[in-house]
């Protein structure tokens, strides 16, 4: 740090250098984060200073944080939550913003061993082993994290020709130290949708809980023409993580983890002897108002028409890539079921890293098999799709 400080200009000239280093979403065909809505931008602005850590000095911040779970417990058709106090969840249905699907993973996993150990739920007593997750082979790397921070073991499921979770290798994988399971509704890899009914059926089967990590496709599914069940409408789901900050056009960091029951909030509870509340429930300690404000802004302000919007422009540029994609000789590996598109092109590696030192653009490839993986965003233009499939022709014929 300098001994003197810097003046405004030269602190902005030092800033605005190193967001040029910055990768603009213009050629972004990799992430599924995008540009946040202009109105929760503004809304992020107002509630800057706001820390939902502490809730007593914040009751403003905290009342729009509560209607986001509100309104998101809508949109996964859990029961309406009425919060007549400052209490995390005083009704059927609860749960609380984080800071993405990472966290909220991490905590729907920390309920699910605390509920079972403390023998509050009165499933799964008397553990004979370490506790253990089954989960499929396309869940998100956050589960990694999940076991190595709380020393559970993590079976992954196989998965079906169509890279859905395999039901007979997830019965497989159950035993008497099994607490949960997990389904993804929208997997990062290739945007497929585990059968979550038949995972329910599993899981009330032998009284384990079910998470649903919807982290990408819980603003997608909704909207789509033909919704597949997911959400707490499928009676074994008993948590789901959604993020707000990736389909739902909120700012980073923006995401939400909801519980069908009260008692898993109580299983995540320590007390907060120092602060305006008696007990805190949450992973972090300080928490933004201004992604609580910013995600409530634009829920409010788009809608589900908005929203339905989005997501059929999404699709309606998925559609394109792909009829493009064909014309020049690549097939998706399945057909999309939402805006990801794993592409069937050789030499995978070598054509994505063409594409972006030749082309500047970013994409992405799955893991087994490698193909390349795109996902079409708000931020992407029909043109951007043309120009895409030139560069894709140029960089195949000449590999």
């Amino acid at each position: 740090m300098n001994e003197h400080g810097l003046s405004e200009r030269e602190v902005f000239s030092y800033l605005e250098n190193a967001k040029s280093e910055d990768t603009d979403y213009y050629r972004v065909l990799s992430s599924m984060c995008t540009h946040p809505h202009k109105i929760a931008v503004e809304a992020h602005r107002l509630f800057i200073e706001a820390n939902l850590g502490d809730l007593g000095l914040f009751a403003g911040a905290h009342r729009l944080e509560q209607e986001v779970v509100r309104m998101l417990g809508e949109l996964l058709h859990a029961p309406s939550i009425d919060f007549p106090s400052r209490d995390s969840c005083k009704s059927s249905v609860c749960g609380y913003l984080t800071t993405g699907g990472t966290e909220s993973n991490i905590q729907a996993v920390r309920g699910m061993k605390n509920l079972v150990t403390s023998g509050r739920k009165g499933l799964k007593k008397g553990l004979k082993g370490t506790p253990n997750i089954v989960i499929p082979e396309s869940a998100h790397f956050s589960f990694d994290k999940v076991a190595d921070m709380m020393g559970i073991e993590v079976r992954r499921a196989s998965l079906d020709s169509e890279f859905r979770v395999n039901l007979a290798s997830v019965e497989k994988l159950i035993n008497a130290n099994s607490i949960g399971l997990v389904g993804i509704a929208g997997n990062t890899e290739f945007g497929q949708i585990d059968p979550i009914d038949k995972l329910s059926e599993i899981a009330l089967e032998n009284e384990l809980f079910l998470h649903v990590d919807a982290a990408f496709g819980g603003f997608v599914i909704p909207f789509l023409e033909k919704p597949q069940p997911f959400d707490f409408k499928v009676p074994g789901v008993t948590s789901i993580a959604i993020d707000p900050h990736k389909m739902g056009l909120s700012t980073i960091p923006s995401g939400a983890l909801l519980f069908r029951s009260p008692s898993f909030l109580d299983s995540l509870k320590v007390n907060t002897p120092y602060l305006t509340t008696k007990s805190q429930f949450t992973l972090t300690g300080t928490r933004s108002g201004a992604s609580a404000a910013a995600t409530c802004a634009v829920m409010k302000y788009l809608g589900n028409e908005g929203y339905r919007k989005n997501v059929q422009y999404c699709m309606q540029l998925t559609s394109k890539m792909v009829e493009g994609a064909r014309k020049i000789g690549f097939e998706p590996l399945i057909e999309p079921v939402m805006n990801v598109i794993a592409l069937k092109v050789p030499n995978s590696d070598l054509v994505r890293e063409q594409l972006l030192n030749r082309f500047g653009w970013n994409v992405s490839i799955t893991r087994t098999p490698r193909t390349l993986r795109l996902v079409l965003m708000p931020h992407n233009r029909p043109e951007d799709i043309e120009l895409f499939l030139q560069d894709l022709k140029k960089v195949t014929a000449e590999i």
